[in-house]
């Protein structure tokens, strides 16, 4: 099936790309494709208890199929002011035909790095959203939120850049699963997840 197409049963629009010019901190818009995501949630699933934090949600491709699919509550987090618009609109959009799941979506304009970890919140995405320099900051909020309120999270990256991988590793997160997307030409056309449980999360 085209994007087109799971776009148009979601009743949204995010395809295509945009460049972020004169910003070397955060990278372009580029949604995960549909099909690297049907695959990723062949093997892996949301809980019923389970919170959803996207960064760089884009126009919220990931952040309104996952919430579709899960009924999850989910924060997309954009930092372009005309795709955090777009984002809003699909939002509407979206509802309509999603008026009988009740979980909560809400997004937020801002900084990924300058985003406040909520207590429940104990799932993160990642498509290469921003220089490995933000993510480190995002890392650093991410465990001082684990450290106040333990509980296990897990970090899910597409396409992984290393110096992800290295301050994943430098926080004691530890990989649990590679899955690799069919048919992908590039080898980094994969996900990872990354789990930290810390001892009083048992």
């Amino acid at each position: 099936m085209s994007a087109k197409k799971y776009d148009r049963q979601l009743g949204i629009r995010t395809v295509g790309l945009r460049e972020w010019n004169g910003q070397d901190q955060y990278n372009r818009y580029e949604a995960t494709p549909y099909e690297a995501l049907e695959r990723l949630f062949q093997s892996y699933r949301f809980g019923r208890n389970d919170r959803l934090v996207d960064f760089g949600c884009g126009r919220g491709r990931v952040t309104f199929y996952v919430h579709n699919r899960f009924q999850v509550p989910i924060v997309g987090i954009e930092a372009h002011d005309k795709t955090y618009e777009e984002a809003l609109d699909n939002k509407s959009s979206y509802r309509l035909r999603a008026r009988h799941i009740q979980a909560p979506i809400r997004l937020k304009y801002g900084l990924a790095e300058h985003y406040e970890v909520k207590p429940g919140e104990n799932r993160f995405y990642f498509f290469n959203p921003f220089s490995h320099k933000v993510f480190k900051k995002v890392m650093a909020n991410i465990v001082k939120s684990v450290e106040t309120h333990p509980r296990t999270v897990e970090i899910i990256l597409y396409y992984p850049l290393p110096e992800y991988k290295r301050i994943l590793q430098g926080h004691s997160f530890q990989m649990i699963n590679k899955i690799k997307v069919p048919g992908g030409q590039d080898f980094r056309e994969k996900f990872l997840i990354y789990r930290f449980s810390p001892p009083a999360a048992g």
